[in-house]
This record gives structure tokens, C-alpha cells and sequence, in this order.
């Protein structure tokens, strides 16, 4: 690759496929990574190597697909903490179950939240009166400092991401947008980058899996529940951040308070969280691409008072 002139170079986007794209760039090569899925609808037969390469070259050409853009080593890096503060999150939901579950055998019992579990499970096994025998006592005292153990860790995770995505100017300007906090903005970051591949809000909303699925035909249009294509812990991010602000939005004077509220009365609460996470992430593209902080005058016209 090195004795090519520049060129044009499709790889599917799997494993070592950022690595690789940002050798051959520095080569001066053009690089197109195809989503798998793209790759796959232009196999007409079995897989072998030979029809992958088919496959890829065929699919790199078409003119709407959206190829993935190569990584740099900071968005790289951002992506790594991501991961795995994903996996410490759903460690530490099974030990917290598990605890909740092993407990409940002896008729000990804690509130339905991380905090009363932590809270609780101490007392519980400082309690001589209650029914746990000795070896339970000392399981659960086994759990409970893995719990401990998974907790800090994620702050140490968490705190090192926010140190990171704090170098790139969108770090802040993402935090100025309602529902997006010091974990989903630099969930945006490595997954999103600046939004650059994206050619309007909605390819980005879509690419997130956040717009309506459509099953039209004859000029009739059907539209359904959202597709949930995409990364799924980020659109959890986002559906998360649209709850909590929706939940507060009766104490928002604002067009943004007036606008989930006539959502509300309209559709209900769950499909007014949908559709602000929706429009969050076209706010997210816009804030991305044209490096300026939210305002709330530009998403949301000022709706009349009722």
C-alpha cells in the first residue's frame, strides 16, 4: 500500500478496522469502512473471502450509503472508557440482583434502589436477629465488597472520561443541551465524534435509532414505534435524559416546558420522552457541526401560553 498511488480503499467496519484506516490515511489512501449490514445485503451467495471482497466493493460504491468514519486516537480512547464503564455497570447490576435475590432466601428484604441496597445490606448483616446463617453472612459480605469494589471503579472510569473529553470544545457546549450530563456527553463524543458524517439531524437521530419505522407502500405512508437501530447504550443515554427532563418540565416556564406539556396532553408521557430524545439528537447534531452552545430560541419555537 505504500508503493500506491493515493487511492480510494474499502474495508468492512469490523475488528482493527479504525486502526487500520487511520495506518492507510496516513498513507494518504482514502478510506470507506462499510457497515457489515450494507456488506452483507450485496452477497448474493455463500460467504467466502472472495465474495466479501465483491460484496465491499460493491457496496462502497453505491452513492446513499453511510460509511463509518476512521477514528482518531482521542475519540478511540473515549470509546475504550465507554466500554468499559459499560460492562462495570452491568457487573455491578448483577452482584447488586444477586445479593437482592440471595437475601430475600432468608427473609431479608431491601427497597428497590442501589442506595437502600447499600444502605441496607450492612445492617443486615451486622443483625444478629434476622435469619441469615454464618455462611450467608459471609457470601453476602463477599458480594457486597465486590459491589463496592465495581463502584469505584466507575467513578475512577467515569472521571477520567470527563478529563479527556474536557480537552475538545464540545464537551462543554453538549452540557448546555437539557438532559445531556457529565456521562452521555462523552458517550456522544466517541460514538458521534462531531457529527461530521452526517448530512442533517434526522440521518443522526436515525443513525441512533430513534426515528419512527416506516412500512409504506402505493404513496400510503405507515409510520410505527422507532427502530432502535444503532448503539443501544447511547440511545439509553439519550431516552434516559429525555425522562429526567420531561419529568421536571411542569416547572419550565420556557417554550421547551410548553412544548413537552402540550406534547403530554396529546400523546401521553412515554411517547413525549421518545420524541424529546428524537429531537435531542438533532439538537446534539447541531450543537456538533456548528460549534456553537444550545439555544433554546433556535429548537424550540415559543409556544402560546395556555
Amino acid at each position: 500500500m505504500q508503493q500506491l498511488e493515493p487511492t480510494v480503499v474499502a474495508m468492512e467496519a469490523c475488528a482493527a478496522a479504525h486502526y487500520w484506516g487511520r495506518k492507510l490515511e496516513a498513507m494518504g489512501h482514502t478510506v470507506r469502512l462499510v457497515p457489515p449490514q450494507h456488506v452483507k445485503a450485496f452477497r448474493r451467495v455463500h460467504k467466502s473471502d472472495a465474495h466479501d471482497v465483491l460484496a465491499i466493493l460493491e457496496a462502497a460504491q453505491r452513492p446513499d450509503i453511510h460509511f463509518v468514519p476512521v477514528k482518531p486516537i482521542a475519540q478511540q480512547d473515549l470509546q475504550v472508557l465507554g466500554r468499559i464503564r459499560e460492562r462495570l455497570v452491568a457487573e455491578r447490576t448483577a452482584l447488586i440482583n444477586q445479593a437482592r435475590g440471595l437475601a430475600r432466601e432468608y427473609g431479608v428484604d431491601f427497597a428497590k434502589s442501589r442506595p437502600a441496597l447499600m444502605e441496607g445490606l450492612p445492617l443486615a448483616l451486622a443483625d444478629a436477629e434476622n435469619e441469615l446463617s454464618p455462611v450467608a453472612r459471609e457470601a453476602l459480605g463477599e458480594v457486597l465488597a465486590e459491589i463496592e469494589q465495581r463502584s469505584t471503579r466507575l467513578k475512577e472510569i467515569l472521571q477520567r472520561m470527563r478529563t479527556l473529553a474536557g480537552s475538545d470544545p464540545a464537551y462543554e457546549r453538549l452540557q448546555s443541551i437539557p438532559g445531556i450530563g457529565p456521562i452521555t456527553a462523552p458517550a456522544l463524543l466517541a460514538k458521534v465524534g462531531h457529527g461530521q458524517q452526517f448530512r442533517a439531524g434526522r440521518n443522526c437521530s436515525a443513525w441512533v435509532g430513534l426515528v419512527p419505522r416506516q412500512h409504506s407502500t402505493g404513496g400510503r405512508e405507515q409510520l410505527g414505534n422507532i427502530t432502535k437501530n444503532g448503539d443501544q447504550h447511547l440511545r439509553t443515554l439519550i431516552i434516559h435524559g429525555a425522562r429526567t427532563v420531561v419529568r421536571w418540565a411542569d416547572r419550565r416556564q420556557d417554550a421547551l416546558g410548553r412544548w413537552i406539556q402540550q406534547l403530554i396532553a396529546r400523546r401521553g408521557k412515554n411517547k413525549a420522552i421518545v420524541a424529546l430524545a428524537n429531537k435531542l439528537m438533532r439538537i446534539v447534531w447541531a450543537v456538533l457541526t456548528k460549534g456553537e452552545a444550545f439555544d433554546l430560541n433556535k429548537a424550540f419555537r415559543p409556544q402560546p401560553a395556555r
